[in-house]
């Protein structure tokens, strides 16, 4: 049964190959990005079928109702919040503005599109939150990149209440690392591909429900520490 999945970030990387797969099993994919004008592989988000809404940074809450305008009254099956970005300080190169900025897209964005989205998320209704390992406390032994840890502890934890808020209306969250891959966010040296993030994001979608809601997951299916 085809399903409306709706993607922020969705014109490189991961979240391009994540449209792919989800139109290729014949859903209705909205892609959200600030532009599809950055290709991958020669090719563009309109190339692929899929409905594409430019012009929307998750950070500026106008922008984010211009999103909601967009959908209107539209069911969404599946919310995937993958816009994200990284910056890297140290303490001896300290950017307090860049901090703020990662905070803004990477925290605050996802939640404020599930959000401004809630009236399209209905019972059985899934939403993916595009975290990272570097969010996690207990695993943090080699410091720096300060304001992308700490937007990605906070989406952590905005994503676990967001799962006991939504549970009763029968929606299911569910955050995910996905691995080192291979993007123009870790200058293509990742362990995997793109591709093969997906498949395995995908996968851990499908495999979402109520009774394993507000885990945090590798993409390969293991649990992380908070």
């Amino acid at each position: 049964m085809s399903q409306t999945i709706v993607i922020t970030g969705a014109n490189r990387g991961i979240g391009y190959d994540m449209a792919r797969l989800w139109k290729a099993r014949g859903n209705h994919v909205i892609a959200v990005c600030r532009s599809s004008a950055v290709k991958k592989g020669g090719e563009d988000l309109h190339d692929l079928g899929v409905r594409v809404i430019e012009g929307i940074d998750v950070s500026r809450a106008e922008d984010v109702q211009t999103l909601k305008q967009e959908l209107g009254d539209t069911p969404v099956d599946v919310l995937y919040n993958n816009a994200g970005m990284m910056e890297s300080e140290t303490l001896e190169d300290m950017n307090f503005e860049q901090i703020q900025k990662q905070f803004e897209v990477n925290t605050l964005g996802p939640l404020r599109v599930t959000h401004a989205l809630l009236d399209n998320l209905g019972d059985g209704a899934k939403v993916g939150l595009m975290t990272s390992r570097m969010g996690s406390i207990a695993d943090n032994d080699s410091g720096k990149k300060y304001g992308y840890r700490i937007s990605k502890a906070g989406l952590n934890a905005a994503g676990k209440s967001l799962a006991v808020d939504l549970k009763d209306k029968g929606i299911a969250v569910a955050i995910l690392h996905p691995g080192y891959v291979q993007t123009d966010m870790t200058g293509h040296t990742g362990h995997i591909t793109a591709e093969k993030a997906a498949h395995r994001l995908v996968q851990r979608m499908d495999e979402l429900n109520l009774d394993n809601t507000g885990t945090f997951w590798h993409s390969d299916g293991s649990e992380l520490p908070w």
